[in-house]
């Protein structure tokens, strides 16, 4: 169980820079700059699945006990 606590946030920040990364390329490649757009969209990418892992992941916890 503890490591699913520790191994969800992780594959949460990584799915979630990535997504917000193509997200970003595809919505502003070409007025930004392809490099900017991408980095932009990764920060911001993060800002969602952050929060949004770790309620999910204290509502499992919850679930479970």
């Amino acid at each position: 169980m503890a490591s699913t606590l520790l191994l969800f946030p992780l594959v949460t920040i990584l799915f979630g820079a990535v997504g917000g990364a193509l997200g970003g390329l595809k919505l502003a490649g070409a007025e930004l700059g392809k490099e900017l757009a991408s980095l932009m969209g990764a920060f911001y990418g993060l800002v969602a699945a952050v929060p949004a892992a770790l309620v999910a992941a204290i509502v499992l916890h919850l679930v479970r006990s």
